[in-house]
């Protein structure tokens, strides 16, 4: 007798299963979560606060990261290109940048579990992001050259810094966006800033995109000094014995810093929203909080957290006697390309 015809593969799919269990690929998507993100909280070596949170994520959730780093500026202009047709689920970025990922409609609201236990000053008013790591910005010094690291602005114009100091382009990475943001409060507004660091181009090797590799040139003595932020750079320093972090002051004053957090927030129309919301949950929940400090040499964002392990102990006493100043976030993100292109202008870059 004749069989039976058979029925195509797809249709025997979907009378046993769902679609996507016969989808290797659908079902594939469903256990991942993509992130573009700053530099700074993945370790050299495989051993940073993203490393082991992601990895605890994925244990008991099932769901694979999928990252993406680069500067802070970098990152929210792929998102932007990519508006249209999101690849990215979760951003993560210092500011003024992730106010400016607010500003051009790329998150969504989310409030993540924990969120009510974040200072105001550290998240969005309108529910878009939230701090997950708080962090200061500071410079970076080699030690074995350097025995005392320069204590003012000032220091840096010496001759002895010629093609030795180096600092991330403003715009593009957060922490060389930073550079401005302390210069201009220091020296007291946008023009002295400026004639300063027209100055000190004499010294500045040049550009470079990323912070986060500047710090490696400093240990081996290729620079001198160099602008970076204290989570990352205290977490370099465990494998980078020549690495000094220290905070500039102006001649005669106090040195000073301001809180530069890694901010995430939910990406609009994120191709997993559902994962990139437990991945949230995940990064303000109690234990990844407890490890900000004890893995990521960084500080907690939750204030009901409270370090007390050996890295937190010391990154107070590297805090003691630094005055912390809080920018005007609104201010930086409305003139922001304005600032840079007079920094464009007083240095030739």
């Amino acid at each position: 007798m004749p069989g039976k015809p058979l029925l195509p593969l797809a249709a025997v799919c979907l009378l046993a299963l769902p679609l996507t269990a016969c989808d290797s690929s659908a079902a594939s998507d469903e256990n991942v979560v993509t992130v573009y993100s700053a530099d700074g909280l993945k370790g050299e070596n495989g051993d940073g606060w993203y490393d082991q949170v992601f990895k605890d994520f994925e244990n008991e959730t099932g769901i694979k990261v999928e990252y993406v780093e680069g500067g802070s500026g970098e990152m929210v202009q792929r998102a932007t290109r990519e508006k249209r047709n999101a690849q990215a689920d979760v951003l993560v970025t210092l500011p003024p940048f992730i106010q400016q990922a607010d500003g051009k409609g790329l998150l969504q609201k989310y409030a993540p579990e924990g969120v009510d236990r974040v200072s105001g000053a550290d998240k969005a008013a309108n529910g878009t992001w939230t701090t997950v790591v708080n962090n200061y910005f500071g410079f970076v010094h080699n030690t074995k050259e350097l025995k005392q690291a320069p204590a003012t602005w000032e220091d840096l114009l010496d001759g002895r810094y010629e093609n030795k100091l180096q600092y991330s382009t403003p715009g593009v990475a957060g922490d060389g966006t930073a550079v401005l943001i302390k210069a201009m409060h220091d020296f007291g507004g946008e023009r002295p800033a400026m004639e300063y660091l027209k100055k000190l181009q004499a010294n500045n090797v040049g550009p470079s995109a990323s912070t986060g590799k500047l710090a490696p040139k400093v240990d081996k003595g290729e620079l001198l000094a160099a602008n970076g932020d204290v989570q990352m750079n205290f977490a370099q320093s465990k494998s980078m014995p020549n690495l000094g972090i220290w905070f500039p002051a102006r001649e005669g004053g106090k040195p000073t810093t301001f809180a530069l957090p890694y901010a995430a927030g939910l990406v609009s129309d994120a191709p997993h929203g559902e994962n990139g919301r437990k991945l949230l949950d995940y990064m303000l929940g109690q234990k990844a909080q407890r490890q900000v400090s004890e893995i990521g040499g960084g500080f907690a964002a939750r204030q009901d957290v409270k370090a007390t392990d050996a890295n937190a102990i010391e990154l107070a006493k590297l805090m003691d006697g630094v005055e912390i100043f809080e920018p005007d976030w609104n201010d930086i993100e409305e003139n922001l390309t304005s600032y840079v292109d007079a920094w464009k202008s007083a240095t030739g870059s």
